[in-house]
């Protein structure tokens, strides 16, 4: 049994005065009556003034007690098992890269927040506790409301490696599970910014220091045939070494018997970056690595291959001669592209006349009309990116279904209907071929094919990016990283949210692995240690309302015993 309010006790002492006021009997002044049946139940009465004897009422004193009783334990919050000894925390860990920062190998601030975590839990005497861990996406490391030794074991294992991120709706969610005015334990490396606004409830506590570092703050890789070029940016911040050796291996590729190893000296400024560009044969993946200081996380990339697949582009047989002549002088200089077959379904971008099933119609049909301008085009279309039409001749038949995209007065010159693009040009009568507008238009076709690939259009992310994929409609797809596998919803182009940790994310179709891609521990805002500190800021809400906000939490039988009691109290006494 325990109690969270012992003061409520103090109602007890009304017992004292209830006991007293049945033993004492008051003098009575004598009734005349005219016959003793008047009298059912014979009663003693006193014959003198007021002096202590037996009462008779037991079963109305006894009734009365328990009431009493009953409201005592309501007031002091008596708690019995297993609710005796609850008593609930919540505690908010920041999840970004920083908190990784090191010094001493005991004295990392994971090491510190992991203490000071089993101080607050002590000092607290918690029970059960809920731990979070603040990010883009937050997470729960341990609960909600788990033994406290399952959570601070949680907390050993916990490793941020999230980018930088607005903690305020973390902070909310630990307030609602925490309960109207309950304390939220926030730890963290920094004080918080100037202009924010900490919530009332929360106890901030940083226990950073400002340390120098050396970073990598970006990465890209570029494969083109069997040449892979790598560029990357470093960045000093603080007064730390002006030159690092910057160690790169790249693995033996397919065809490749042994990889490369390099080692670059690096002069790094006093602000900005330092770009270093290299390139490598038959590569495979590539890890780049500086020099471990205080963030070894941002120091240590690597990058697998990101070949550039070519777009296969078809043409059916009845297409046009100028049509024909006109695409070929494109596809010919257009790099990564490869010429399909229409007829066996191979080509991403199938080209035929007007009236056909190809994904792309060029053709006019009907009555022929030239226009020179003005042209309306749709703002916005990803397919209009860059095309000018400016000194534009074109000849245009009758309208093509689907939504207007480049328009002449009434006539449609170029429609989009459900993925399907239609020229409505004659190219024989148009002067559109021999202009910029021509070989921009396709390239943005090639480019939205290439978007619409099934897998990651981009094969290197950084920290905090949301994450592209494509996928394709009917099918059954799961993402598996490093924080375990989730289902992805949806069909088509996808933007997901932003990773909550590094590494490699596998897209997964029916099990089987389709496209990966790489998430690395970048972000300049997190490499930049100089702004860490230490601090705590109490909450603004004191623990005396938290309490009384926390009333409501109280055992409710002691309420059921004292109405059942005094019922019974008035039923008694009624009766006699």
């Amino acid at each position: 049994m325990n109690f969270g309010a012992p003061w409520g006790l103090l109602a007890l002492g009304a017992l004292a005065p209830l006991v007293a006021a049945y033993f004492l009997r008051r003098r009575q002044k004598p009734v005349m009556v005219s016959a003793l049946f008047l009298w059912r139940t014979p009663r003693p009465r006193a014959e003198a003034g007021p002096r202590w004897e037996r009462f008779t009422r037991e079963v109305s004193l006894l009734l009365e007690v328990l009431a009493v009783v009953a409201a005592a334990l309501f007031l002091s919050d008596v708690r019995w098992g297993e609710a005796a000894r609850r008593r609930h925390v919540v505690l908010v860990v920041d999840g970004s890269l920083s908190m990784s920062a090191r010094g001493a190998p005991a004295d990392s601030v994971m090491e510190r927040v992991r203490r000071e975590a089993a101080k607050r839990v002590d000092s607290e005497s918690a029970t059960h506790v809920t731990l979070l861990a603040s990010g883009a996406s937050p997470r729960v490391l341990a609960g909600p409301e788990v033994e406290a030794s399952r959570a601070l074991s949680a907390l050993e294992s916990f490793q941020p490696l999230g980018a930088d991120h607005d903690v305020l709706p973390t902070l909310r969610w630990a307030q609602e599970l925490a309960g109207p005015g309950a304390p939220v334990h926030f730890l963290t490396d920094a004080p918080p910014v100037e202009g924010f606004s900490v919530p009332a409830t929360v106890r901030w506590t940083a226990l950073g220091g400002p340390r120098d570092n050396v970073a990598l703050i970006s990465a890209q890789r570029r494969d083109e045939g069997d040449t892979a070029t790598v560029t990357l940016r470093v960045a000093r911040f603080g007064p730390g070494p002006s030159t690092v050796d910057l160690r790169l291996r790249a693995a033996p590729g397919p065809g490749a018997r042994e990889g490369t190893e390099r080692v670059e000296h690096v002069a790094l400024p006093e602000e900005g970056a330092t770009t270093v560009r290299l390139t490598f044969q038959g590569a495979g993946d590539v890890e780049a690595a500086l020099p471990d200081d205080a963030l070894p996380e941002d120091g240590h990339v690597l990058l697998p291959p990101s070949p550039v697949s070519p777009v296969a582009v078809g043409m059916a047989p009845e297409l046009g001669a100028a049509e024909r002549a006109a695409l070929e002088r494109f596809l010919a200089a257009s790099p990564e592209v490869a010429r399909g077959s229409m007829g066996l379904g191979v080509a991403e971008v199938d080209v035929g006349p007007r009236g056909t099933n190809a994904k792309v119609t060029v053709g006019a049909g009907g009555k022929l009309r030239t226009f020179v301008g003005p042209f309306f085009t749709e703002k916005g279309d990803a397919l209009l990116d860059d095309v000018q039409l400016a000194g534009v001749r074109w000849t245009a038949g009758d309208n093509p279904p689907g939504r207007p995209l480049i328009a002449a007065g009434d006539a449609v010159l170029v429609s989009e209907e459900e993925g399907r693009l239609h020229l409505n040009l004659d190219v024989a009568r148009s002067n559109v071929q021999r202009t910029t507008a021509w070989p921009v238009l396709w390239s943005n076709v090639l480019r939205e094919a290439r978007r619409r690939r099934e897998g990651f259009p981009r094969h290197q992310l950084a920290l905090g990016e949301p994450l592209p994929v494509v996928t394709n409609p009917g099918e059954r797809y799961a993402l598996r990283g490093p924080l375990g596998t989730k289902p992805v919803f949806g069909a088509g182009p996808l933007t997901l949210p932003a990773p909550a940790a590094p590494g490699r994310y596998v897209l997964e179709r029916d099990g089987e692995a389709v496209d990966s891609t790489e998430v690395l521990a970048l972000d300049a805002r997190e490499s930049d240690l100089r702004g860490r500190g230490s601090v705590d800021l109490a909450a603004k809400e004191t623990r005396a309302s938290s309490e009384a906000a926390a009333g409501s939490g109280r055992a409710r039988w002691p309420l059921w015993l004292l109405l059942a009691a005094l019922l019974a109290d008035f039923y008694v006494t009624r009766r006699t």
